[in-house]
Order: structure tokens, then C-alpha cells, then sequence
């Protein structure tokens, strides 16, 4: 095993399962940091219990610490109020712990109309994109002033085991092993980059294990980009089941939106599905090596037998302001 400790945060979301065993693997010492402690982790880690919204529970958290993996959030409808200032927290925590933090970021902050996503590609001006960018800036701010290491990884919608808290989640895979109508958002036949758990999950332990990646962004390598259309004829067929595609078009989000917060929340972003939105990861295999990304008939098998419980254990759900998980 490793000597140094690294510490996740958000153990028990999809992000951070996948961290957690992306370290086993490597033969790392590893803490999984949840809200309950009750994150599903493999045999021989520990969990820890810690309200991170707090700074006495983030100091906790991260006591010992040389690696941390930020890969905690609150509940979508309430990141506006509630991220900058647990991601701010949790920043202390970990500067005044001497340690190096990874943050698990997205790529909302980037305009997919001017082709594929690189980490100099233009910004987009929406809500949850300037919220994303401005809380990355604020981390690398810390890190040009000597006072934090820091390294931002960047993906897209995910799927894989543990993967509910994704447009790419429950919904659409019990659809699919069921052999319902499964819905994907605005159309069915432009590409888009879907990134799966388990590779994003050893991308972020790479920035975390390596000093190179300190003091910038990287968008993490990704299969090549499908359609809406093909991603579901593929699960489809992975599962033995026949789902028929449909979409959720702008318009049913605008009228669900009026009802359903996450909805309202989320309309904002559908530009990502009407263009192609795909990921330029080069940057990331220049400097740390080419990475064997997991195809996507291998990573679809894995997320069907998970969520027909056929595989590694569902986890519990910890709904919260501030959830670690």
C-alpha cells in the first residue's frame, strides 16, 4: 500500500466511488468521506462520518492528508447558493492541512459551438457555467499565491456503476433494462461525449498522484462521442431489451420546469444536446501518456449488470444541503 493518505470527499456519489476504487487499485491508503460514513467502498477502507459544509467537519475530514479529492456537491437545484461556499470550506480545510486538492469539475463553463472542447476553448455565459468557472478560478487563484496545490479534472455527463446522480442515471438505465421508452435530452442524432465513471475515476487519481497536473484544468479523456440514438441501441442491446428512444424536448422542459425544480434547473444547459458536444482530451495524453479509456459496449455491460444488482452493491443515498456523498 501507499504511504501517503489521500481522501475522498463525496464517497458515496458516483464521482467519488469511482475515486475510491480507482486508489485501491492503485495501492493507495484511502479514506472515504460521506455525510453517514456509510459510503460503499471495497474491503480495507476506511469511511469517516463529516458534515462538510461546516469547517471544523472538513478539517476532520481531511486530517492526515497528503492527496484530497473534492468530489462533493449539494443537491443540484441548490448549487447557486450552497457550492462556492462548500468548495470554499473545504479549500481552507485542505490548505491548512498542507495537502493538494483535486477538484472533480465539469465542463458547463465551455461553448461546444466552436468545435470540439479543449481547455482553451471559449466560455459560455450561463448561469451554472460562470458558477462552475468562477469556482475553479477562485481554487487556482489560491494556487498561483502558493498557498494550495491544485488540479481540476474535467468531464462530461457520466454513467457506470454508482452513476444516479447523472442525466445518464437511473432514469434512463431502468428504462433500459426494462425495455421502456428511454428518454434522452433535446434529439436523438447529434454526438455526445458520455464519459464512464470507472476511467474518470483513475484520470483524477492521475492528477492526483502527479505534480505536472498542479495549477491548471484538464478535460479527462472520454470514449468517442454517439448519438443519443446509438447510446441507447447499444445499452439496449448489452441488456437483451428493445428500449424505445424518445427525447425531452426544450418545450416539455419548459412546462416540467414550472413543476419540477431539477428540471427548471437543468433547462438552462440543453445547448449541450442540440450541438455536438464532444471532448478534446490531447492535453492530457501529452503530458501524463496515452490512457486506455473503456469502450463503451465493455462500460455499458458493467452499468446494466449494476443497475439490475447483479454486480457491486447499490449505494445508500444521502440527500442534503451539504451531502458529502
Amino acid at each position: 500500500m501507499g504511504s501517503e493518505l489521500h481522501v475522498v470527499l463525496g464517497a458515496s456519489g458516483g464521482t467519488g466511488s469511482a475515486v475510491v476504487r480507482a486508489l485501491v487499485e492503485a495501492g493507495q491508503r484511502v479514506v472515504a468521506v460521506n455525510r453517514g460514513g456509510d459510503a460503499p467502498v471495497p474491503d480495507g477502507v476506511a469511511r469517516l462520518a463529516a458534515e462538510l459544509a461546516t469547517a471544523d467537519g472538513a478539517r476532520a475530514a481531511v486530517a492526515g492528508a497528503s492527496v484530497v479529492y473534492h468530489c462533493a456537491q449539494p443537491e443540484y437545484v441548490r448549487w447557486a447558493a450552497e457550492f462556492p461556499g462548500l468548495t470554499r470550506t473545504i479549500a481552507d480545510a485542505v490548505e491548512a492541512e498542507g495537502a493538494k486538492l483535486v477538484f472533480a469539475d465539469n465542463v458547463y463553463m465551455y461553448d461546444p459551438g466552436a468545435g470540439p472542447i479543449s481547455e482553451s476553448s471559449p466560455l459560455i455565459s450561463t448561469a451554472l457555467g460562470r458558477l462552475r468557472q468562477e469556482m475553479a478560478e477562485e481554487l487556482l487563484q489560491r494556487h498561483r499565491q502558493g498557498r494550495l496545490s491544485v488540479a481540476i479534472g474535467r468531464s462530461s455527463d457520466y454513467y457506470g456503476p454508482f452513476g444516479t446522480g447523472s442525466f445518464l442515471g437511473e432514469r434512463l438505465f431502468e428504462a433500459i433494462v426494462a425495455g421502456r421508452k428511454a428518454q434522452w435530452m433535446s434529439t436523438l442524432d447529434v454526438p455526445h461525449t458520455c464519459s464512464y465513471l470507472p476511467d474518470m475515476g483513475r484520470a483524477l487519481v492521475t492528477l492526483g498522484m502527479r505534480p505536472d497536473a498542479d495549477g491548471r484544468p484538464w478535460i479527462l479523456p472520454a470514449a468517442e462521442p454517439l448519438t443519443g440514438a446509438a447510446f441507447i441501441e447499444r445499452a439496449g442491446h448489452v441488456a437483451g431489451t428493445s428500449p424505445k428512444p424518445s427525447v425531452i424536448t426544450p418545450m416539455v422542459m419548459r412546462v416540467a420546469g414550472l413543476f419540477v425544480p431539477l428540471l427548471r434547473s437543468y433547462r438552462e444547459m440543453t445547448y449541450q444536446w442540440t450541438t455536438p458536444f464532444v471532448l478534446d482530451a490531447s492535453a492530457f495524453e501529452r503530458t501524463f501518456g496515452p490512457f486506455a479509456v473503456t469502450g463503451h459496449d465493455e462500460a455499458l455491460s458493467a452499468t446494466v449488470a449494476w443497475f439490475r444488482g447483479t454486480a457491486i452493491p447499490r449505494p445508500l443515498r444521502n440527500p442534503g444541503p451539504a451531502t458529502a456523498g
